[in-house]
């Protein structure tokens, strides 16, 4: 007796199966989470230490250099990259994909308070800061108004917003963007300090004694306590300029009298827009593990309670919301979903011609995908867009074992058995092979769940849905429709009108395979030729094919960077990013426009605009960023252009291209190089945009002290660094409390007093006879250019070439042309590698081959114990070459459409390419073409070869 006999004989038994699959199933989907793509730990660690006033090679040498050696032993490296530029040195760590981000930071903190001891005295504490996932915030919300000045918005989102925000469960950052905090500023006027003779070591001084904070404790009596305060600091501005600086023969000399005091921004590096306001922006990201749509929708349940504490001149509104992407997708594939099980509905019934039989296959549906929720949650997986792609293909693969089940009891019916006999014989004669075939299609998807990196980690999840699905209809296809056949199908039923006719046209069709298979088996020597030819034409067709990481989608959002030459300064910068912000403005499609100006430097700017919703406009984004290019290209004085979001965000960099430069040589050679590739870049036509991140074109003025004349003038060099440093580095003196916050207290020269290398000569230092000394006495200036920043790759010298291909050109077709001008030009120890996007391309670009090849050698293995056979299984894949020469034929067709569209019309058609997801279906062809399992089936049954083969192809082409 076969297993399938109990079901059978049991129907209430086969029905609470079944019941159970569903009633557990849709507990496991109600409590799925949903995100866009499967959860991956992609996990950056940054270390930022501020050195105000020193040049990038100091940086260098003082800052970037012990740090990056001492962290640079953390387990689970990807890529070490460090910048050096004026002030400031920043280290980033990107981890492996899903390597452990905690135990990574932990390990660079303390190797971080290690090197402290060697770091300058004047430099700051260094800042380490993690982030997981996406660079991008999920959620931008713009605060601006026409009254209110950027430091007081940023504190009042400090003090009363971004606590509230941080409070939402799966919240984890609601950082400030584009304002500055306050700080208490002492603009000292140099030639007000030289007429009193009042030097900046003489205020830092003050600063430093008489603004200090006391922890002067308490007293205690027999019964009593009390606490005790020392009002021994300072909080407001007229209490500063009362503080005594000096005291000169008997004078007192206050700081009100050499300077002006006033509570103001920290820093005046960056401003910040929303359509056309002063605004600040709150980016909101989520935790790894929590639902982003869960907890975005919950910031916007809070939002409008946000906006109702707000000052009247105050607004507030959402600039961006990329969870809106996220669901429109999400639907989009729902709706697809549907769509493929009504055309599979209609499929099987024009096939079986009958209701009843139809019903069997098609309750395996909803079971299937109900019931291997059950595995998603049992494995920590989430509802997203790849698993609901795994969904839309699985419907097609799980109905296939029922019906081959129907089929073959139905088969039996017509010889005369009754329907309870039927159901016993036929899920006996079947269970074997159904078996077979079930754990054939997951032995072909599990390997894609083994796959290392990205594609490992996006389709981890796509693979194990879609085979633990195939594996619940292989155990309701033997459970459930056995029984439902013998309770549902009649012995003496007669086929009604529209059966007789599908069986009359379908059966035609299926004679006319017969005799055209039958024919075609005895011309195997042409047939071998065309598979030889097959064969050899997918490989021309694969190496012709355009390359890509994966293709580009319109997620609504379109933005630009703005890079001004490196001897501007913000103002500049502000006027050509006003421009780029008004081209903006004036697009049809507008939503909202929101700039960033001074986005990391002085010299780099951030525009973006959120377009209209899909259904309110007819331009895509593609067609949308072929118009702003053409308007930002004629903008002279800066670089900049237009992009969109790349379509899989984790492992993104700033650039579609990031081209590293490495060399243990000097940064001269480097640049060398890297101009002539970046000349030859411009020329090829791939290119849209292109930058660079060396250059020597930054301005600095070398102070050339004459120091014998400085030794006989009584002056220290130690004084000259620190006046210099006080008056130009605005270096904070020490902290201030207001109103339960701690605020910096930075002493510096106002901008008119340092608006030119020349202004400095007439600066003041202070003697060792007590004389006021100008600087012109003993200093003469040099004027030189140096590099914007010194940048490091895996430690070694490095410079970086960016890039984004011109709309229809891919990143492959950018990253081989990269690679060969390295070859033609890279001298002796001089080494390429990649960032972001790209190189998650040449670091993917393998991996699904690979892939291919295991799934491939599994699927023959698999297929060779069920036929006891080394050569069946052989014959079976045979048919692979064709479907993957048909697969490529269109996809190059494709291709060459749409570059000749996106050439003459400017329209995007669809991406004709090879990417992570064309690949998953290449691999998803083994799968198909392995279910040929029916020849074999009947030549063990004892039919002659050609015969099986002819019966076998006609079932298949029912069942496909």
């Amino acid at each position: 007796m076969s297993f399938t006999d109990i079901f059978v004989r049991r129907p209430v038994l086969a029905s609470v199966v079944s019941l159970l699959i569903l009633l557990v199933g849709a507990n496991a989907v109600w409590n799925l989470p949903v995100r866009q793509f499967p959860k991956v730990e992609d996990t950056t660690i940054t270390i930022t230490t501020a050195y105000p006033g020193a040049n990038a090679d100091q940086i260098k040498g003082f800052i970037t250099t012990p740090i990056q050696q001492a962290v640079a032993s953390t387990e689970g490296i990807d890529t070490l990259k460090s910048t050096s530029a004026q002030n400031v040195s920043t280290i980033t760590m990107k981890l492996k994909l899903n390597a452990d981000g905690d135990r990574a930071l932990a390990d660079v903190l303390s190797k971080v308070n290690e090197v402290k001891s060697v770091l300058p005295d004047e430099s700051k504490d260094p800042v380490v800061t993690r982030t997981t996932g996406t660079p991008y915030a999920l959620m931008y919300i713009g605060f601006s108004s026409e009254t209110m000045a950027p430091a007081q918005i940023s504190d009042y989102l400090d003090r009363v917003i971004r606590p509230q925000i941080q409070a939402i469960n799966g919240v984890a950052e609601a950082e400030i963007l584009g304002g500055s905090t306050f700080a208490m500023r002492v603009w000292l006027n140099p030639d007000k300090m030289a007429a009193l003779g009042i030097t900046p070591l003489d205020v830092n001084t003050a600063l430093a004694q008489n603004n200090f904070t006391t922890a002067a404790g308490s007293v205690k009596g027999d019964f009593t306590q009390q606490n005790i305060n020392a009002k021994t600091s300072l909080e407001t501005p007229e209490q500063f300029l009362q503080l005594v600086v000096a005291v000169k023969d008997g004078t007192i000399i206050r700081l009100g009298q050499i300077a002006t005091v006033d509570l103001g921004p920290q820093n005046f590096d960056s401003t910040s827009s929303f359509d056309g306001l002063k605004a600040v922006f709150l980016g909101i990201t989520t935790t790894p593990d929590a639902n982003p749509l869960s907890v975005i929708s919950q910031v916007r349940e809070e939002f409008p309670k946000l906006q109702a504490q707000l000052p009247p001149q105050l607004k507030a509104s959402i600039a961006y919301d990329a969870t809106e992407f996220i669901n429109a997708s999400i639907w989009e594939v729902s709706k697809t979903l549907l769509e493929a099980t009504l055309i599979v509905i209609v499929v099987i019934f024009l096939f079986l011609g009958n209701l009843r039989s139809t019903l069997i296959p098609v309750i395996t549906i909803p079971l299937s995908l109900v019931g291997v929720a059950i595995f998603l949650l049992a494995l920590g997986y989430s509802i997203n867009l790849l698993t609901l792609l795994a969904f839309v293909l699985a419907i097609g693969l799980v109905v296939d074992d029922a019906i081959v089940v129907v089929e073959n009891i139905h088969r039996h019916i017509e010889d005369g058995m009754t329907p309870f006999q039927s159901a016993l014989a036929g899920a006996r004669e079947i269970a074997g092979p159904v078996v077979t075939m079930t754990l054939t299609l997951a032995a072909v998807y599990a390997p894609i769940g083994f796959t290392s990196g990205l594609t490992g980690a996006l389709f981890r999840e796509f693979a194990f849905t879609l085979a633990g699905a195939v594996i619940i209809s292989g155990v309701i296809a033997l459970t459930l429709s056995p029984m439902m056949c013998s309770k549902i199908f009649k012995q003496h039923e007669e086929e009604g009108r529209f059966g007789r006719f599908i069986e009359r046209v379908f059966g035609g069709l299926r004679r006319f395979y017969s005799r055209r298979l039958d024919g075609a088996i005895k011309q195997r020597p042409v047939f071998a030729v065309m598979v030889v030819l097959i064969i050899a034409l997918s490989g021309v067709l694969y190496t012709a094919i355009n390359k890509e990481l994966a293709p580009a989608e319109d997620q609504g959002v379109v933005f630009s960077f703005v890079n001004a030459p490196e001897h501007t300064n913000l103002d500049y910068l502000q006027t050509y990013a006003d421009r780029v912000t008004q081209i903006f403005m004036d697009v049809p499609e507008r939503q909202n426009v929101f700039t960033i100006v001074g986005m990391g430097s002085v010299h780099a700017s951030f525009v973006g605009l959120i377009t209209k919703p899909w259904e309110q406009r007819e331009r895509s984004d593609t067609m949308i960023l072929g118009e702003l290019q053409g308007k930002l290209g004629g903008i002279p004085g800066v670089k900049t252009f237009a992009t969109a979001p790349p379509a899989i965000p984790i492992g993104a960099g700033e650039m579609p291209v990031e081209f590293v430069i490495k060399s243990p040589g000097d940064y001269t050679k480097v640049a060398e190089v890297l101009d002539k590739i970046e000349a030859e870049a411009k020329k090829s036509g791939l290119f849209i945009f292109t930058n660079t991140d060396l250059r020597f074109e930054t301005p600095q003025a070398e102070l050339i002290i004459d120091k014998d004349k400085a030794n006989q003038l009584g002056i220290r060099m130690s004084d000259v660094g620190a006046t210099l440093a006080v008056l130009l580095g605005g270096n904070n003196v020490n902290r201030i409390n207001i109103q339960g916050r701690s605020y910096e207290v930075i002493a510096q020269v106002p901008r008119a007093f340092r608006g030119s290398a020349e202004r400095l000569l007439d600066y003041r230092v202070r003697t060792t006879s007590g004389d006021m000394v100008p600087l012109s006495s003993f200093i003469s200036l040099d004027q030189t250019v140096q590099p914007n920043s010194l940048a490091t790759f895996q430690q070694l010298n490095s410079a970086t070439f960016q890039g984004a291909p011109f709309p229809g050109r891919t990143v492959g077709e950018a990253v081989a042309f990269l690679q060969q001008k390295a070859a033609e030009h890279f001298p002796q120890g001089m080494t390429y590698d990649f960032q972001g996007e790209s190189r998650q391309f040449v670091t993917e670009g393998n991996t699904l081959a690979y892939t291919f090849l295991f799934a491939l050698i599994v699927i023959y293995l698999v297929l060779a114990a069920q036929f006891e056979s080394f050569r069946d299984p052989f014959i079976i894949l045979i048919g692979l070459p064709a479907s993957m020469f048909g697969a490529l034929f269109f996809l190059f067709i494709l291709g060459e459409v749409n570059g000749a569209t996106q050439g003459q019309l400017g329209i995007n058609l669809g991406s004709g390419t090879i990417n992570i997801y064309t690949q998953i279906g290449l691999v998803t062809l083994i799968g198909l073409i392995s279910k040929h399992w029916w020849s074999g089936a009947l030549q063990a049954s004892g039919r002659a070869e050609a015969t099986a083969r002819v019966l076998g192809h006609q079932r298949k082409y029912t069942t496909a």
